[in-house]
């Protein structure tokens, strides 16, 4: 593996991890547009780890407040908001969880074609459109209750077909149950976190259970690449987005998709 796929896998992952336009549609082709041999299992971790280090250090606070909160509330002290958010989490992790194990082989086998990604891609955007123009609260991820979290959870489910995108499902259901563009993302970011733990944890287990040679060195540059870059996408995004809107997102979704579809089938 060369230095320039390194770099560009690693950013590429890092900036498109947490955007709502699918990292996985990216990822996947990535070495279907250029001569690159696929990158590997080991290095596909190395991406997740450095994804997963950005989004814990970006909210790093939150987290600890959730955490000692959970504590005290199992300690008999109490339910506060970071307690219950905590509480939102799990549950809206559980379906994908359950759903994924069921059927990731499934998903693997029949679901990774190019034509199945683009159509994900102009679907799952324009869905996001639509959530992102109609009447919305200004609820944030502290003011959720338990539909809201049981009904972003099972969107969550559809992030399986590659080019859904995890967090553009997410949002999307977010902005449907009435919470404002800020609370959306924040709480995607944050269910972002035991979901790449889940799958990057799956994907060492097969690593370990199948031991390859590795590129150390590639893999750390890796890391930090797409830890740097996943980082400053969360930051960036948050700020533009308490501005914008997500049409930006939304049209180069459908853009995206639709010359996928004329440069593979047409």
């Amino acid at each position: 593996m060369d230095w320039l796929q390194v770099v560009v896998l690693a950013v590429v992952q890092g900036l498109t991890e947490f955007l709502p336009v699918s990292s996985s549609a990216h990822l996947i082709l990535v070495p279907v547009l250029t001569d690159w041999d696929d990158q590997g299992l080991a290095f596909d971790v190395a991406l997740h780890l450095g994804s997963l280090s950005a989004v814990i250090l970006y909210f790093r606070h939150e987290l600890w407040q959730m955490v000692t909160s959970t504590f005290a509330t199992l300690g008999g002290k109490g339910i506060n908001r970071d307690a219950t958010l905590a509480l939102w989490v799990v549950v809206a992790t559980l379906p994908v969880c359950a759903v994924g194990f069921l059927l990731q082989d499934v998903v693997e086998a029949n679901m990774r074609s190019t034509s199945v990604i683009a159509v994900s891609l102009i679907v799952f955007g324009l869905l996001l459109g639509y959530a992102d123009m109609k009447k919305r609260g200004e609820r944030t991820e502290y003011d959720m209750r338990l539909k809201d979290a049981l009904i972003i959870g099972a969107a969550q489910v559809l992030a399986l077909i590659p080019g859904t995108s995890r967090s553009g499902i997410t949002m999307t259901a977010a902005l449907m149950v009435g919470m404002g563009r800020e609370g959306a993302s924040r709480f995607s970011f944050l269910l972002s976190i035991p979901v790449i733990v889940l799958a990057g944890g799956l994907e060492t287990f097969k690593l370990v259970s199948t031991p390859v040679s590795v590129d150390v060195t590639a893999m750390l540059w890796a890391t930090l690449l797409s830890g740097v870059s996943a980082y400053l996408c969360i930051h960036y995004f948050l700020a533009v987005i308490r501005k914008l809107s997500m049409q930006p997102f939304v049209v180069y979704r459908v853009l995206f998709g639709l010359w996928l579809l004329w440069f593979f089938y047409v």
